[in-house]
């Protein structure tokens, strides 16, 4: 009777690891039947105190995931009520799924969504966008304003942009830079491919728009968003002086945030002028936001006023634009580390 028992348990053990092995092995066709899984990405975390009377913390995601979906519901709308801008740069490669992500977290968060630039890899052709960009970010096109970056303009006049978002991405010229109100804030989107349409500069077709575009500004506040910052300690590109133009004529005309891209990592700057002083009376303050989804990449030593460089997850800047000031946000799509604190108009 003993062996007759123990020959039964020794089947019964044989057929749950059989059967576990079945489970385990079409686990693992399934996982491999999607899109490719994110490459690892580098640890970094550095961080300065921040001057007062800015207010900061590191603090958990304040936004959950939601279920995807074409047009997401449930959206959470800021807490007093104010309009809100969430998005990120360096977003969508089909090798990757950091943009799935990062769009699962703008599912759960209602406002305006902007890019940042380079936002279908590898060449923001048609394809890019159709193949990478739409299935995820993409189900938040109709709620989106867009900025090219490099990657944008491998595919010449960056037509794949273009053709993609239309004539949200375009000023009534046919010329890839706009603006917008958004409650008491002026939002001014630009192309700093600069190069590629004729340069930057305060002359430049571009440099004159700006310059016109905040005479005309009758706004509290000013943001500002393109791809190339000025300002940073990425290792991959750092400082841009091609960008200057675009700070002298926006520090003359009071603006207060500027977000960029193209460093794949999240930096945040003190109040400063053009020429990377620290001012807290007429300051702009730079956010680097390469987080949307591409390969996230390390710091060189940080340059003057980084008060926080993070290159750990993706993540998406969320900006509550109130009537006098505003509050930053940035959320991670991990619980490691976030980002959040508040500053004044001028």
């Amino acid at each position: 009777m003993d062996d007759r028992r123990g020959l039964a348990r020794s089947a019964g053990l044989l057929i749950v690891a059989f059967v576990a092995t079945l489970i385990l092995l079409g686990g693992l066709a399934i996982g491999f039947a999607g899109r490719a899984p994110a490459t690892p990405i580098p640890v970094a975390v550095e961080s300065a105190t921040p001057s007062p009377p800015i207010e900061t913390g590191a603090t958990s995601p304040s936004a959950a995931a939601t279920t995807p979906s074409a047009e997401p519901p449930n959206l959470t709308p800021s807490p007093s009520g104010d309009p809100v801008l969430v998005g990120a740069g360096d977003i969508a490669s089909c090798g990757l799924d950091g943009d799935e992500a990062t769009a699962e977290l703008i599912d759960g968060i209602a406002g305006t969504v902007f890019t940042a630039g380079d936002n279908a890899y590898e060449d923001g052709s048609d394809e890019n966008y159709a193949q990478c960009y739409e299935p995820t970010w993409g189900r938040h096109k109709s709620r989106t304003k867009p900025t090219p970056g490099n990657h944008d303009y491998q595919t010449k006049d960056a037509a794949g942009y273009r053709n993609y978002f239309g004539a949200a991405a375009l000023n009534e010229d046919g010329d890839t830079w706009y603006s917008f109100d958004l409650g008491t804030w002026h939002i001014v989107m630009l192309d700093s491919n600069c190069g590629a349409i004729g340069g930057c500069d305060a002359n430049s077709r571009e440099g004159t728009w700006l310059a016109a575009d905040l005479a005309a500004n009758q706004t509290t506040c000013t943001l500002a968003i393109w791809h190339h910052p000025r300002f940073s300690s990425g290792d991959e590109h750092g400082n841009d002086p091609r960008t200057d133009p675009f700070w002298r004529l926006l520090y003359a005309a009071g603006a207060d945030v500027i977000v960029n891209g193209h460093d794949h990592d999240y930096e945040r700057f003190k109040p400063q002028n053009p020429d990377g002083q620290e001012d807290r009376a007429k300051g702009i303050r730079e956010f680097v936001a390469g987080t949307g989804g591409a390969a996230l990449r390390g710091f060189n030593a940080p340059v003057a006023n980084s008060e926080l460089r993070v290159a750990v997850t993706p993540g998406v800047l969320e900006l509550t634009l109130h009537p006098d000031g505003y509050e930053w946000n940035w959320i991670p799509t991990s619980g490691l580390v976030s980002d959040k604190g508040s500053g004044p108009c001028h």
